[in-house]
């Protein structure tokens, strides 16, 4: 089975997001907006109850920290991407580095925090809409307290398999 840990922001970002993601983003019904901590990696039922426990061992050893979207950025020319790009903090970045390991993997990809507005546009699309939207002023700052682990369902969606709160009195 596939599983991925991610950050859910605030619902009043993830509105702000939907509200482009719902035109711009055919992943859109498949999962909320999230920056992603560790990629999509395989594990069984057996092996998932380590990562789990894991994963409850990073969190307790990492305290709450801030969230910082900074602006809108793309991953052109690579791909057609728009994104909000999240401050890559010491915390965020460690937090990330600790899940690279022999339980889940390593990543193919390097860490940038983001959480996606738009994908797959079209190059006419994608000049348009990062035109629109890197006028906007769409900063926003938040507390982090918590990260998911999640596990991908037949049709393609992703769904919370455990919440994960962070510092020792969680």
């Amino acid at each position: 089975m596939k599983y991925g840990v991610v950050i859910f922001p605030s619902k009043k970002l993830q509105d702000i997001v939907n509200s482009y993601r719902k035109r711009y983003d055919p992943n859109y019904s498949l999962i909320p907006p999230h920056i992603t901590i560790k990629y999509t990696f395989e594990s069984t039922e057996e092996e998932i109850a380590k990562v789990a426990k894991y994963l409850e061992e990073v969190a307790a050893d990492t305290n709450p920290f801030t969230l910082r979207v900074l602006k809108v950025s793309t991953f052109q020319p690579v791909n057609n991407v728009i994104y909000l790009k999240v401050e890559p903090t010491s915390e965020l970045v460690s937090l990330q580095q600790k899940l690279q390991n022999d339980l889940m993997g390593s990543d193919e990809f390097s860490f940038v925090p983001h959480i996606t507005l738009g994908q797959k546009l079209t190059d006419a699309e994608h000049s348009d809409v990062f035109g629109q939207v890197s006028m906007l002023d769409l900063r926003h700052e938040e507390t982090v307290d918590r990260f998911h682990l999640l596990y991908q369902l037949e049709n393609g969606s992703w769904t919370v398999y455990e919440t994960f709160r962070l510092g020792k009195e969680a």
